[in-house]
């Protein structure tokens, strides 16, 4: 259920979304959005270049983020924006954990402002300074 401009207060927390994150669904990303970039599929060349081994897409760790937000806001059509920095790489095998608080609801928009981000299971925030705006139904 949608949350609502009367049912949704400052405080309020989204249920935190889970996800271990494989070299295979950071393949199919890389061939889906064309990005091939080589220290998302070639783990000898990420590690030439410094990396522990290959990396997920920044984007892939903001696709599962936008689908924590997406579930609380009743739906992809109630999330009119996000944003979030990249701050450390998510590696094959990791597991992204999603959460977000609200900080502001405009009863008069009919919107809420959540911050948000991610941790991985090794303690690493990989999403940081997230801001997701969600239309509220009346």
């Amino acid at each position: 259920m949608a949350p609502t401009r009367q049912s949704v207060k400052v405080g309020d927390q989204i249920t935190p979304l889970s996800r271990t994150v494989t070299q295979e669904q950071i393949g199919a990303y890389a061939e889906a959005s064309g990005d091939v970039n080589p220290i998302h599929v070639n783990e000898e060349f990420a590690r030439m270049v410094g990396l522990p081994g290959t990396i997920a897409h920044g984007m892939l760790n903001m696709a599962i983020l936008t689908e924590a937000v997406s579930r609380w806001a009743g739906g992809s059509d109630n999330v009119a924006s996000i944003r979030c920095r990249f701050s450390k790489p998510l590696l094959p095998g990791d597991t992204i954990t999603c959460t977000g608080r609200v900080v502001e609801v405009d009863e008069a928009a009919g919107t809420a402002t959540l911050e948000a981000g991610a941790t991985s299971d090794r303690g690493d925030t990989v999403l940081s300074n997230g801001r997701a705006t969600v239309r509220l139904s009346d």
